[in-house]
């Protein structure tokens, strides 16, 4: 496994895992309206805006997922579904963890969707604790969508 910097070529390709993603994940789960708002489309115009931001897993040559930071916060974190089990997504989080470390980031959060059990129980798999639920501003091209997520963190320095 390869843990790389996104390339601009590659955008279509990681907008496709995050669409499926979130599909797989939040579809059934999340207000109908935002599922309208989340577009592949959407996906690949937040990629670009944050490509800096963005890290890549491989595995023979092919993106199987990515993970983002933004601020303090482990922002984004997608892999294909033939990925899952493999350490893919464990080893994005501690290039994300280890990102915002040299970051000065003391403790990192993360938003988790209210009932994606399965994302939940790899958050607190890998050292991060649910402090709680907070409203989280999502931005979507119709403008902030107020959501109710459960909010982790993970102290990373000290």
């Amino acid at each position: 496994m390869n843990i790389r910097n996104a390339h601009a070529a590659e955008i279509d390709r990681l907008a496709r895992i995050w669409y499926d993603g979130w599909q797989d994940a939040h579809a059934q789960i999340l207000p109908a309206e935002l599922a309208r708002l989340r577009t592949f489309e959407s996906f690949g115009e937040r990629l670009r805006a944050a490509l800096d931001q963005v890290r890549v897993a491989e595995l023979s040559g092919e993106a199987v997922g990515f993970c983002m930071v933004h601020g303090d916060e482990l922002y984004q974190l997608f892999v294909t579904a033939a990925a899952r089990g493999s350490g893919v997504a464990a080893a994005l989080v501690a290039d994300a963890e280890a990102r915002l470390a040299a970051a000065g980031v003391a403790t990192a959060w993360l938003a988790c969707a209210i009932g994606n059990e399965r994302a939940a129980r790899f958050y607190e798999k890998c050292g991060w604790q649910r402090t709680g639920t907070v409203v989280n501003p999502l931005d979507t091209p119709a403008g902030i969508f107020r959501l109710e997520v459960w909010r982790y963190e993970k102290r990373l320095v000290g």
